[in-house]
């Protein structure tokens, strides 16, 4: 049973964002950083990536834990009203390995940067930089 009102539910949800998120800007900061050009959301590509950088041929999702169903601890399912989020999350998921399918048969590089990702800043600079590096490395 939901612990909240329909009126405070409703409103929960809509406070949601779906871009120019906190974990998208501060993946956007660093490649800045780094010195790397992007675009944000092209609808013309499968998903609407978050960041596009069309030269490079490579796209970065920035994913929420929950949202999109990541094994931490940020991605567990409530307590309440299962028989809602289950499909909803699972959805979600075969929904973003469909765009991921797409995207890399239309010879794009993608790479996923998950909420938890960014805990670690070093980390994350590592995991960019790498892919970076790699992506420049087959061309």
């Amino acid at each position: 049973m939901d612990t909240r009102t329909p009126v405070q539910r409703r409103f929960i949800m809509q406070s949601v964002k779906s871009f120019d998120t906190k974990p998208e800007l501060a993946v956007r900061k660093l490649l800045t950083q780094l010195g790397y050009r992007y675009r944000l959301h092209n609808k013309s590509l499968p998903g609407k990536p978050d960041i596009v950088m069309p030269g490079l041929k490579t796209i970065f999702f920035v994913h929420g834990c929950f949202w999109h169903g990541h094994l931490c601890k940020k991605g567990r399912l409530p307590k309440s009203n299962l028989a809602f989020w289950r499909p909803k999350i699972r959805a979600n998921k075969l929904r973003d390995s469909a765009h991921l399918k797409a995207l890399k048969k239309g010879g794009w590089r993608v790479r996923v940067i998950w909420e938890c990702q960014l805990k670690k800043p070093e980390k994350l600079r590592q995991f960019v930089s790498k892919a970076m590096h790699t992506d420049l490395k087959r061309e």
